[in-house]
């Protein structure tokens, strides 16, 4: 009740535990988006299905990672599998820690941000 959300843009709410938590829950927000690393494994979305159906976008974070085979990740499998449980949803290959990617997602989230 003290957030002074009509004198912002933007809030970012962080899920409160694991992928199946912020499908549970309603936060309110205007759109879900789900972050999953590389780290984690490709099978995400077949795994947790509701996250991935419900969200707007998707970031594939630390592509970085990707790069020697330091992970075993099929990058085309993650972004087929959540197309199949959402066609619409937008995907961001992105390393916070490179900066790769990340300007193609400031800009949807810019956009988005105008359009609420």
């Amino acid at each position: 009740k003290k957030l002074p959300v009509k004198d912002l843009d933007l809030i970012v709410i962080e899920n409160v535990g694991n992928l199946v938590c912020p499908f549970d829950f309603d936060l309110g927000e205007n759109a879900k988006i789900v972050v999953l690393s590389v780290a984690e494994g490709d099978d995400k979305p077949i795994k947790y299905p509701g996250i991935f159906a419900k969200s707007k976008a998707m970031l594939i974070n630390k592509i970085d990672l990707l790069e020697g085979g330091l992970v075993d990740f099929d990058i085309q499998r993650a972004k087929t599998d959540a197309r199949r449980l959402n066609k619409d949803m937008e995907i961001f290959p992105v390393s916070a820690r490179t900066g790769e990617g990340m300007n193609d997602w400031y800009a949807w989230l810019t956009e988005s941000v105008k359009n609420v």
